[in-house]
């Protein structure tokens, strides 16, 4: 993002909203927990460099992968202390979250090749939800 002169190329906040597909008061919520410190121009105007092209594309691709905005501030903050044990569980939950896919994938193929009208009834689908039937794990499905 460089002008022809060589300068930076400075963005709006509609211009860089658009570019990630967001609307313009998230980036304007980003801004108010930490996230984002856009340069203002004469007028006010946020204007919004390559570097913070960097950070917002950190903030999409970490909240893709699960993470919630409070462990994204820990995750940019280079001097916090908790850094790593924030990454550490975001790994944890990531792997669980994999695991979940796994299950759900195989469930879903198998699901294609049963001739059980009712997929619920089949044994071997079954097996699949067997740990929540029995209780063994319990989350917030919300």
């Amino acid at each position: 993002m460089k002008s022809s002169a060589g300068e930076p190329e400075l963005s709006s906040i509609g211009e860089m909203a658009a570019r990630f597909g967001l609307d313009t008061h998230v980036l304007r919520h980003w801004e108010d927990v930490g996230l984002l410190a856009p340069r203002r121009d004469a007028g006010g105007r946020r204007r919004y460099g390559h570097d913070d092209l960097v950070r917002i594309a950190v903030v999409v691709r970490s909240k893709a992968a699960g993470m919630n905005l409070d462990q994204i501030l820990v995750l940019l903050d280079s001097g916090a202390e908790d850094r790593h044990r924030v990454l550490e569980a975001h790994l944890v939950d990531l792997d669980r979250r994999m695991a979940d896919m796994e299950r759900s994938r195989a469930m879903t193929e198998h699901a294609m090749r049963c001739r059980a009208h009712d997929i619920a009834t089949c044994p071997r689908f079954q097996e699949g939800v067997a740990d929540l039937v029995a209780g063994r794990e319990h989350r917030d499905w919300a």
